[in-house]
């Protein structure tokens, strides 16, 4: 076995927290940034369970690309063990009670200790020793353990015999309405062997959670029914569908693992597209479609049940399906699913269909489709159709709609229990917060999004988000951060054959050079973007920067080609009629008409403007308006232009794209306000504010990298961001000046 070998930490005093946090933080620095927050969750965030674990890991762990251990005896067995000699040190009265409580309440908590209790006539002053252990004590609700460990070393210190008693003491008294699935629960834990009867009750059991939308506790109903189920054919089927209950659910390691242990094509797919290579998940979703399309037609032997028909149905793979050639980039994937979708007589997603026609030059098909997509946003639909919605109003140009339907994505899929896709609607809603000139609030949604996506498993969806966090950054001109964000997307896109987000992080890039005055560099980035293909680049964001394109090609004096890339994007233009694309599309008009002529064109892209959501292009409209007026010597509207231009980027919090403006006020012979004079909210990014308040309170680097899960490395070029931004050299002058900021905003 390949064991990592990390920083050797110090020898730890058990009682000492500030040991823990500091040999936790030497171990994390070791790991991905993905596996450092599911190590955090598979522990419970115990910081000495962390530090047991992280060695333990095999060198595909601790990189990402092996799942976790889900065993708590292989999540942290010394810790484990030292509970374990805690409880068996206690009078046997007192831990039958413990492992009562345990059973009661995890995996599946069932809330009936105090009926257990009384049924069986204990007597709970027992408790009383655990409590002066401090393992415990009595809650108004039953028993509150003083960490997780103990509560499972309460359940594992149990004899078999026992902790089948405590299991059928708790079915008997799980008999009211409505309680069936946790009834159902202890009656297969308490059984001592395979059992046809029951795993069909324990699925069915779970069949029921999950349409009523707990999959939390379908999972381990699931898996119940997997181990006392005799026949294998029907095992290997509940064991798949405890792997799509585990991953619906937001634990994509335990997923992973179940799902290693079968042959579902789809399943292995769907987890793929979200954590692996999206070709290779494209394939294996493909075959699925098929399968499961030849299955629902009665050719062949029953595949998906009724358990998993939402996660493994036709339309739903073929969602899914879409979404796989969607990140890579692929277009002959696209064409290839709709091809499939037509053969089986399903019904694909409206993105699918319009997507293709798009690519294929029907302009006015691929806006019908994506118009019937975009209108399936309606409250508490299904968190798929609304991220497709989503992905269809932001090719039409409709952010606002884009930005309603990724909301409603997110709070539909937290009420019906399914965390996996709240990561996934944030990623899409932080191209609307972006076009909508929204930096601050879309980095604090986007960062959320990466967290749900590493916690949940979710590599691929971590990599688009730092790809969005890279464009946060240029557009507020976080030139450090927004490089290390890019690279960071970019690496890990073009090893997953992911084309979307190594799009997006080189459109960053391209970005920050054009908000920094670097326009050939701009140019030959985004030249770069029409070599899509998996991993490298992908044409609906190449389509999309063409408007930056024609500016930077433009500033460099290489028109011909901006002049084919614009008639294209006019095209699309208007064909959906969007304001903000007509606006652009106007813009671009100017940018490539000769002197005055450029005037009407520029007024008509302000007059489209102020019908649409992109403030952000506004803004920029408006600077190389008034950089235009400035060359013609039309002073006065020239200066009003800059102005307002020089005003919503410092409201946007986009240094680098104000000093333009101030550059062009000056060339004037006009003075601009100094950028000192901008609230300091709005010129540090969510994240440097978060690191500035703290900092300000006192905490040292190494104490807010712990409260943050980073590394003191990233704490350090935070502040230094924070003091550069703010013009200061020291914490005194930050405390001040956040002191002064919290009581403005108070």
């Amino acid at each position: 076995m390949c064991v990592v070998t990390p920083v050797n930490p110090p020898p730890l005093d058990r009682t000492s927290p500030p040991q823990l946090t500091e040999a936790w933080r030497q171990l994390a620095a070791t790991l991905p940034e993905a596996v450092r927050v599911r190590v955090l969750r598979a522990v419970y965030g115990d910081p000495r369970a962390a530090v047991e674990l992280v060695p333990l890991l095999t060198g595909r762990q601790a990189t990402g690309l092996d799942p976790l251990p889900t065993e708590p005896a292989r999540l942290a067995p010394l810790l484990l063990r030292e509970r374990r000699a805690e409880i068996r040190a206690l009078p046997d009265d007192t831990r039958l009670l413990l492992l009562l409580a345990a059973a009661d309440q995890y995996p599946v908590a069932t809330d009936a200790f105090l009926r257990a209790v009384m049924a069986a006539r204990l007597d709970t002053r027992s408790l009383d020793a655990a409590e002066a252990a401090g393992i415990a004590h009595a809650g108004a609700g039953g028993v509150v353990f003083r960490d997780a460990w103990t509560r499972i070393a309460a359940y594992e210190t149990g004899s078999p015999a026992d902790r089948r008693d405590v299991h059928r003491l708790l079915a008997r008294v799980l008999g009211g309405a409505g309680e069936t699935p946790w009834r159902s629960w202890h009656r297969g834990a308490g059984a001592p062997g395979p059992s046809a009867r029951l795993a069909a009750e324990l699925g069915a059991a779970a069949h029921k959670a999950a349409t009523a939308g707990r999959l939390p506790l379908a999972r381990p109903l699931a898996e119940r029914a997997a181990v006392l189920c005799p026949e294998p054919p029907e095992r290997a089927r509940l064991v798949a569908r405890a792997a799509a209950y585990a991953w619906q659910s937001g634990d994509g390691d335990r997923a992973r693992r179940l799902a290693a242990a079968g042959t579902d094509d789809a399943l292995t797919g769907v987890l793929a597209l979200r954590a692996g290579n999206a070709s290779e998940a494209f394939d294996a979703l493909l075959t699925g479609v098929v399968r499961v399309g030849v299955v629902a037609r009665g050719v062949a032997s029953r595949t998906v049940d009724a358990g998993t028909e939402h996660l493994l149905g036709t339309e739903h793979l073929l969602a899914r399906a879409t979404e796989a050639a969607i990140y890579t980039g692929d277009v002959r994937r696209l064409r290839e699913a709709a091809r499939v979708a037509d053969r089986l007589g399903a019904v694909p997603p409206g993105t699918l269909g319009g997507l293709v026609a798009a690519f294929d030059g029907r302009y006015e098909d691929a806006r019908d489709l994506l118009r019937a997509a975009a209108g399936q946003c309606g409250p508490g639909g299904d968190p798929t159709v609304l991220v497709h919605a989503a992905i269809a109003a932001l090719l039409l140009g409709d952010h606002t709609r884009a930005a309603t339907a990724t909301v409603r994505a997110a709070a539909s899929a937290r009420a019906r229990g399914t965390p996996v896709a709240v990561a996934q609607a944030m990623e899409f809603r932080a191209y609307a917060d972006f076009w909508t000139g929204r930096p601050r609030a879309g980095e604090a949604a986007a960062v959320d999004g990466l967290w749900q996506a590493h916690a949940t498993g979710q590599d691929n969806g971590a990599c688009h988000l730092q790809a969005a966090l890279a464009m946060f950054a240029a557009l507020t001109g976080d030139a450090d951060l927004c490089r290390e964000r890019a690279a960071t997307a970019r690496s890990y896109a073009l090893a997953h054959g992911l084309g979307l987000p190594a799009a997006l992080a080189q459109w960053a890039l391209a970005f920050l050079d054009l908000g920094s005055g670097r326009f050939a560099a701009a140019a030959a980035r985004l030249r770069a973007l029409a070599g899509f293909g998996p991993g490298h680049g992908h044409r609906a964001i190449r389509h999309l920067a063409t408007p930056h394109y024609v500016e930077a090609a433009v500033r460099t004096g290489d028109t011909r080609v901006a002049r084919v890339a614009h008639a294209d994007y006019d095209r699309w233009a208007s064909t959906v009629r969007s304001p903000d694309d007509l606006a652009l599309s106007a813009r671009c008009h100017a940018l490539l008409a000769p002197g005055a002529e450029a005037v009407d064109h520029y007024r008509t892209a302000l007059g489209l403007h102020s019908h649409g959501t992109r403030d952000f292009e506004r803004a920029r409209t408006e600077l190389l308006f008034g950089s235009a007026l400035r060359r013609l010597r039309r002073r006065t509207e020239a200066r009003d232009r800059l102005h307002s231009a020089l005003e919503a980027f410092e409201s946007f919090g986009a240094p680098h794209c104000a000093d333009q403006a101030r550059t062009e006020l000056r060339a004037l012979g006009t003075p601009a306000r100094s950028g000192s004079d901008t609230p300091t909210a709005h010129r540090l990014t969510a994240q440097q504010l978060l690191v500035a308040r703290m900092a300000a309170e006192g905490a040292t680097n190494r104490e807010i990298a712990a409260r943050l899960a980073l590394s003191p490395r990233t704490i350090d070029h935070h502040l230094r961001g924070v003091f550069t931004r703010l013009g200061i050299r020291s914490r005194i002058e930050l405390v001040r000046i956040v002191a002064e900021t919290d009581a403005v905003e108070t």
